[in-house]
């Protein structure tokens, strides 16, 4: 299928989010030659409606939640449509939405717009989705200090998407690759011979990079905090455990909990004085919003 240029606003505003837009580009085409590849047509499409019809398309959430994603699906229909489409009523990501609230409309060709609906409604309810579970952990640590971080445990692919989507749901990203920070887990710990050995080996040589630590007692805690670890990563302890683990602390390092969390116990963990919990589920495991595209015959 052969796709139209990113209208200029759009690209602008999207980069302006994070997005990296000539990778969206291509993941939609892929998404795309999906349900369209090489010179394919959609069969339905093209034996019901004629090829003049026009239509407009009412995007609706079916639930209650946190919007993310809709200038990626508009994107969708630009890429598709290109000047033949009209976008009106898009709310921002990061809006607060009741069941029954339109989102976003879309007028244009009915073919064309059946042709991008799928592929839209797929980016879009997903990413509304992640937002939305993101929405959960951000209300239950009301009250705390705590920040809800996401991980790496993303979808092959959609890792920027997934992490722009926490974001409009209130949370914070954690690292985005191997690269841009160290985090030294329970592997790097047998293989370098304990928790200092590792940190130090990583600080001498990447000095100027943030280095975190993952500790499953409070030995390697106090190890860690004499060394001069400042970013140091609560894995699998209980609340009371977490509480000793703040008082020792002291305020030396930021500390992370981690490790079989759940909502019902976030605001308990919270309580304990931790800076942050993260949560793969927020990527890993999140369910799609529910989100509609309604087609009126224009």
């Amino acid at each position: 299928m052969k796709l139209h240029a990113v209208p200029a606003p759009l690209r602008a505003e999207l980069e302006a989010a994070g997005l990296p837009v000539d990778d969206l580009v291509a993941h939609i085409e892929w998404a795309l030659e999906e349900d369209l590849p090489g010179d394919a047509v959609d069969v339905t499409s093209e034996a019901t409606i004629a090829p003049d019809a026009r239509a407009e398309g009412v995007f609706a959430a079916r639930e209650d939640g946190v919007v993310a994603g809709l200038g990626v699906a508009a994107l969708v229909f630009a890429l598709v449509l290109g000047d033949d489409v009209r976008i009106t009523d898009r709310l921002p990501d990061g809006s607060r939405v009741t069941a029954g609230d339109v989102v976003m409309r879309v007028a244009g060709p009915t073919r064309g717009l059946l042709t991008a609906e799928r592929t839209a409604l797929n980016f879009a309810s997903h990413l509304c989705g992640v937002a939305t579970a993101t929405s959960h952990w951000v209300a239950a640590l009301e009250g705390t200090s705590a920040r809800v971080l996401d991980t790496r445990k993303t979808l092959p692919g959609w890792r920027a998407l997934q992490k722009y989507a926490v974001r409009c749901g209130g949370g914070v990203n954690h690292r985005f690759g191997l690269a841009d920070k160290a985090m030294v887990k329970d592997n790097h710990v047998i293989a370098a011979g304990g928790v200092v050995p590792a940190y130090r080996a990583v600080r001498a040589a990447y000095p100027d990079l943030p280095v975190e630590v993952e500790v499953t007692d409070l030995d390697q805690l106090r190890e860690l905090l004499e060394a001069g670890c400042t970013e140091i990563l609560l894995d699998n302890m209980s609340t009371q455990t977490m509480a000793e683990a703040v008082e020792i602390t002291g305020g030396r390092a930021t500390l992370e909990a981690s490790g079989g969390l759940t909502l019902e116990r976030a605001g308990e963990v919270a309580a304990t004085g931790v800076d942050f919990i993260s949560v793969g589920a927020l990527t890993h495991s999140v369910i799609v919003f529910d989100l509609g595209l309604d087609l009126q015959e224009i």
